[in-house]
Order: structure tokens, then C-alpha cells, then sequence
């Protein structure tokens, strides 16, 4: 039986369940532990300063199921913002059900009512699920290959 699913803007209530979906998909999809506090600060600073980033969270019978953040970055060539995805993660049970889909669908509503020149992501190379996923959403792979200095403990993914 198809669930309805709604999607909102994170709030501050959401902190600790976006950070432990943002923990269980580093590890499920780069082997990545993260540290908890951190990515609790970090995901309390997003919803505490909407500068930072928004995030967009599922919800089916009025509970989280799925998430993911919105960050931006100007584009002189277009003369528009791009708004990446990022820190996606559908809890296991609810995944194959249109969450995702649904999260899509309304972050590019948003960004497409806002003007902006267009989406984009960076998935993980060997992670054929989600490349296929995206795809069938319309999203294409791009000549780009990301490239990144990170400082710190950490150093893959968001």
C-alpha cells in the first residue's frame, strides 16, 4: 500500500535524527565512522543559519523516514546559483518506496521556483545504486572528477 510522504524544511527538533542519518550513510556508502558530536554540531549549524544550507526532511504517518541537505554555490558562467544535494539518506525500511523521489521533487520545485541555474551532486564511484537512481530522476554524469583537500580527521565525502 503506497505511503504518503510530505516533504518539509529541517528544524532545530530534527538535529539528532539528520545526524544520524548523515552517520549512517557515510558508513554504508564510503565505510566512513564519523564522530557523532561533530556531525551533530555540524548539522545544528545548517539549521541554525539557513547561510549554511537547508535541509529537506521526509516524513511518512508524521515521522522522519528521509533526508537531505541543500548547499549553494554561485556560478559566474551561469550567473546563477547551483544547488548541490548532499548528505542524502532514506531510513532502510522506507528506501524503493518514492522517498527519495519525493524529497527530489520538491528540493527542484524550490530551486526552480527560486531561479536558480541548476542541481547537482557528487555520488560515490562505485555506488551504482544511487547513480541509478539519479538518473532515472533526469540527473546525468558530468566530465567533472571532484577533487579535495580536506583538513582534519576526516577525509572523504560532505
Amino acid at each position: 500500500m503506497p505511503v504518503n510522504i510530505e516533504v518539509r524544511r529541517g528544524r532545530p527538533e530534527d538535529a539528532q535524527f539528520l545526524a544520524q542519518g548523515n552517520i549512517a550513510m557515510a558508513l554504508e556508502t564510503e565505510g566512513l565512522v564519523l564522530d557523532p558530536e561533530t556531525v551533530l554540531r555540524g548539522v545544528t549549524a545548517v539549521l541554525q543559519d539557513t547561510g549554511k544550507g537547508t535541509y529537506y526532511v521526509a516524513e511518512a504517518g508524521g515521522r522522519p523516514c528521509g533526508q537531505l541537505l541543500v548547499t549553494h554555490e554561485w556560478s559566474d558562467w551561469r550567473n546563477g546559483d547551483i544547488w548541490w544535494i548532499q548528505s542524502v539518506y532514506v531510513v532502510p525500511e522506507m528506501r524503493r518506496g518514492g522517498v527519495f523521489r519525493t524529497l527530489y521533487s520538491e528540493v527542484r520545485r524550490a530551486a526552480l521556483e527560486s531561479g536558480a541555474a541548476g542541481l547537482r551532486l557528487y555520488v560515490e564511484r562505485h555506488n551504482r545504486a544511487a547513480q541509478n537512481t539519479y538518473s532515472r530522476l533526469g540527473m546525468s554524469l558530468t566530465g567533472y572528477v571532484v577533487m579535495e583537500d580536506i583538513f582534519g580527521q576526516q577525509s572523504a565525502g560532505g
